[in-house]
């Protein structure tokens, strides 16, 4: 072929690598508006995708050291704004976008990880309004949060001194913005729990600011020390208007540093006031109670075992002698009626004694033998010996004769022998 050298061509390698210099050279970082589309996640952690409007598109790659950055997840559809460089991919001779940074558009990225952090936030239940707890009442120890030169920290003093100049006030230092903040905010609520004495509430503030200088504030690790700290905490960032997450994850929320210091202090004016009212009160129902208790007081005075105490003690002395004479007038009559009773059983047993038919001069004989009543001359043999017994003594006689005078005949007792 006429006019054709060898030394003239170039190697594909090479002609991309010219065109590659040339778009570098000629085209620096660009910003480009775009629908994201073919999106591919590869195991490498790098972002495949392509960029296209409503003529045409280009193919775009982010790192993974640039995805793993991200504070919001890529998707199909998508609207972004991209910044990137352009870079030709020698191999398959195709120009792509080497992404240093994308945004959603019409909504910032931090926007954006903010609301997507929220919302993964809330469903572990850090925000769950029924876990929020009171604050004390009269608070003796505060820990506060914050830059020890900020006029947060100021105002929030101001008020506290001129409200509650009684509470201890312990002030942990940290950086509220800008690189290491989050750590520094962190580790300083971990800290106030470990306070001597313990402090009753625990204020965290600074400020207001952008979005960008309350960040710190919406990190995760702050928000995740405030919500799982054991003292019950104020949150005070930025201005009324600012809402961060640490915000939502503290018991309380002040819109200022100032009402956070109102909200967690008394008024030494209304509590005086208070105290005042609860003294009068007092004053008042003891007063009452004093005039109740005086009138039951008069009117025991008015009883007469309060007037004369020996009264009821002659009452029942006089009582007691009474029922003394009673009991003797009854004892006797008892006793007079038993001795008749007495009287008349030992008449009837007089009258049927043997003694009185013996003194009336019978007598009684026993043979001495056996001890046997002698009724009948039969009962007795010359020689035996017999006791007699009369009213004043017992004789014993020796039978000498008998002598029967009755015409019957009465049969014998049989006298036993000696053995």
């Amino acid at each position: 072929m006429s006019g054709f050298s060898e030394n003239e061509t170039l190697s594909i390698s090479e002609l991309n690598l010219q065109i590659r210099n040339s778009l570098q050279q000629n085209f620096g970082a660009v910003w480009v508006t775009g629908e994201i589309t073919d999106l591919s996640r590869p195991q490498s952690g790098h972002i495949y995708l392509s960029l296209k409007d409503s003529q045409s598109q280009i193919r775009a790659v982010l790192w993974r050291s640039t995805a793993s950055r991200l504070p919001f997840d890529l998707h199909d559809g998508m609207q972004v704004v991209a910044q990137g460089s352009i870079d030709v991919y020698p191999p398959r001779g195709t120009y792509q976008l080497i992404l240093k940074q994308v945004e959603p558009l019409g909504v910032g990225a931090l926007q954006l990880a903010l609301q997507k952090l929220q919302e993964k936030l809330a469903a572990e239940g850090l925000f769950d309004p029924s876990t929020k707890r009171r604050l004390p009442a009269v608070p003796r120890h505060i820990a506060v949060v914050s830059s020890p030169t900020g006029a947060a920290i100021r105002d929030f003093l101001q008020v506290l001194l001129r409200r509650w100049p009684q509470a201890t006030v312990s002030v942990l230092p940290t950086r509220v913005q800008g690189e290491g903040a989050e750590q520094e905010i962190a580790s300083a609520v971990v800290l106030a729990q470990q306070l001597q004495p313990r402090p009753d509430v625990l204020v965290v503030t600074r400020g207001g600011g952008s979005l960008e200088d309350l960040w710190c504030f919406n990190s995760e690790k702050v928000v995740r020390a405030v919500a799982s700290c054991r003292i019950p905490t104020v949150s005070a960032i930025g201005h009324e208007i600012d809402v961060t997450l640490c915000d939502l994850a503290a018991d309380v929320r002040a819109l200022t540093p100032t009402e956070a210091a109102e909200l967690i202090s008394p008024d030494q004016a209304e509590l005086r006031q208070a105290l005042t009212q609860v003294r009068q009160r007092m004053e008042h129902l003891l007063r009452q109670q004093i005039r109740v208790h005086r009138l039951r007081l008069d009117h025991w005075a008015e009883r007469p075992v309060l007037r004369d105490p020996l009264q009821i003690i002659r009452d029942r002395s006089r009582i007691t002698d009474e029922w003394a004479i009673r009991l003797n007038d009854a004892m006797a009559d008892v006793l007079f009626e038993k001795k008749r009773a007495v009287d008349s059983l030992t008449q009837q047993l007089d009258s049927l004694s043997p003694l009185n038919v013996l003194r009336r001069g019978y007598s009684v004989s026993a043979n001495v033998l056996d001890g046997t009543v002698v009724r009948s001359v039969e009962q007795m043999q010359m020689g035996d010996q017999m006791e007699t017994i009369l009213p004043d003594g017992r004789l014993v006689s020796r039978i000498e004769s008998i002598r029967a005078e009755r015409s019957t005949v009465t049969t014998p007792v049989k006298r036993q022998k000696k053995k």
